[in-house]
């Protein structure tokens, strides 16, 4: 009949264009991940702090009189005085401060070496590296020619530092407008998503509160573990006499929501400052406290606190914490928690609305 071949005949026009939307919507959404991935990490911290800090924004615009700018202003403002700020700051300085050590130190091997370099270092380890270079003999040779060569990279070791330094205030700067936009507009946000999601109703503000929850306990554990990470180590810098305790102590804080670099660190930075100024019992000290306790702190405790905001196992937490740091570095302490639960949300979606129906 007529009809029926008309039928068979669009079944396969409509699976073709099916087919075709699908590869249009895979490919645009590789341009979008393209378009995003330069400040995805920027997006990431943007997105967890909104989550974690959306309660707090909403109690103040209904005290502003309804102004959610203004409170999404106020509170980006507290955000960049209070954790990015610090952070920013520390980061830049160290990276500075490595850069410029590189230089001094190949400059100094190269026009005086390694003995004009020795001469400069304090006593008790001038005549340890004298002795130990010393011993080294033809390969001690070796090495200072080699660090001499180097001196002409000295001042491209410096531009690179300057260039993380300027990256680094980049995606602080793109963080800060992300997370304005996110307070100001996220119901906005959020409503859209629903709406464009090929979800069930209901299904997509589901995973976007899974999120919250885990983005708010990773945030609420990592100040508090940084706090625990803190006192620690201002019980081994007081024990130990290391100068200005507290300014150690607050450097421990921020530094410790660093992972690639970690609050252990800072005490053995602190430790090498002890040992230079003829302290090499309280350095030793002030470093195994600083690696088996201080340094261990942020292994137990995290975990631990994330367990009791979400649905998941201990140990679970603990790995996805550690595999998201390596595969992800920094914000995998974000990415790794949040794959994890979102994954494990998913299936009890899947289980709950579609398994059921059998």
């Amino acid at each position: 009949m007529p009809g029926t071949e008309q039928k068979h005949e669009r079944a396969p026009q409509g699976q073709a264009a099916r087919r075709f939307l699908f590869v249009l919507l895979l490919g645009s959404m590789l341009l979008v991940g393209a378009t995003a991935w330069p400040i995805v990490e920027a997006l990431l911290v943007a997105a967890v702090l909104a989550a974690s800090l959306a309660p707090l924004q909403w109690r103040l615009a209904a005290k502003l009189r309804g102004r959610r700018k203004l409170a999404a202003g106020l509170l980006v403002f507290a955000v960049l005085v209070l954790l990015i700020g610090p952070l920013i700051g520390l980061s830049a300085f160290a990276v500075k401060e490595a850069g410029a050590g590189v230089q001094f130190i190949l400059e100094t091997v190269r026009g005086e070496g390694m003995t004009g370099l020795i001469e400069r270092l304090p006593g008790p380890l001038d005549r340890y590296a004298a002795e130990g270079v010393a011993r080294l003999g033809d390969l001690g040779q070796l090495l200072e020619s080699q660090l001499g060569k180097q001196g002409p990279k000295a001042a491209s070791a410096v531009g690179t530092a300057l260039a993380a330094t300027g990256a680094l205030l980049f995606q602080g700067t793109m963080m800060l407008i992300a997370l304005f936009f996110l307070l100001a507009s996220g119901d906005v946000l959020l409503g859209w998503m629903d709406s464009v999601s090929p979800l069930r109703r209901g299904q997509t503000h589901e995973l976007l509160r899974e999120f919250r929850t885990v983005a708010s306990a990773v945030l609420v554990s990592t100040l508090i573990t940084s706090g625990v990470q803190a006192i620690a180590a201002l019980v081994g810098y007081l024990v130990t006499g290391v100068p200005h305790p507290i300014f150690f102590a607050v450097v421990t804080f921020f530094v410790a929501m660093i992972p690639a670099i970690g609050a252990a660190a800072v005490c053995v930075f602190a430790a090498l400052i002890l040992l230079v100024t003829g302290h090499p019992y309280a350095a030793l000290l002030l470093a195994v406290w600083g690696i088996v306790v201080v340094g261990l702190v942020d292994n137990v405790a995290k975990p631990f606190l994330i367990k009791g905001d979400v649905e998941l196992d201990g140990a679970v937490v603990f790995f996805a914490l550690v595999g998201g740091i390596a595969a992800f570095g920094m914000v995998g302490l974000l990415i790794g928690p949040l794959a994890v639960a979102l994954f494990l949300a998913l299936l009890r979606m899947y289980k709950r609305d579609f398994q059921a129906g059998r």
